[in-house]
């Protein structure tokens, strides 16, 4: 970063969590809005490399996203 700045930012304390959360949720909504300008770290494209890799040897193995989305589900019953 090029330049410090205060952490946490003016005004940041006196806001309520909530409103410290919804701040931070802006903010990175700011920066996701231009997804091109999101640095990937070459450690990302390395676990994706290898997750590929182990797919590609064994396609069987893995789950759909429907599956899984299907298993959270179960799961999260049994947490209440």
């Amino acid at each position: 970063m090029s330049q410090t700045l205060p952490l946490p930012p003016p005004g940041f304390e006196a806001l309520s969590r909530e409103e410290q959360i919804d701040y931070v949720q802006s903010l990175w909504d700011h920066i996701a809005a231009q997804p091109d300008k999101v640095p990937v770290p070459d450690w990302h494209h390395q676990i994706l490399a290898e997750r590929l890799a182990q797919y590609d040897a064994s396609p069987d193995e893995g789950k759909t996203w429907e599956q899984f989305e299907e298993e959270l589900a179960g799961d999260a019953g049994s947490l209440e």
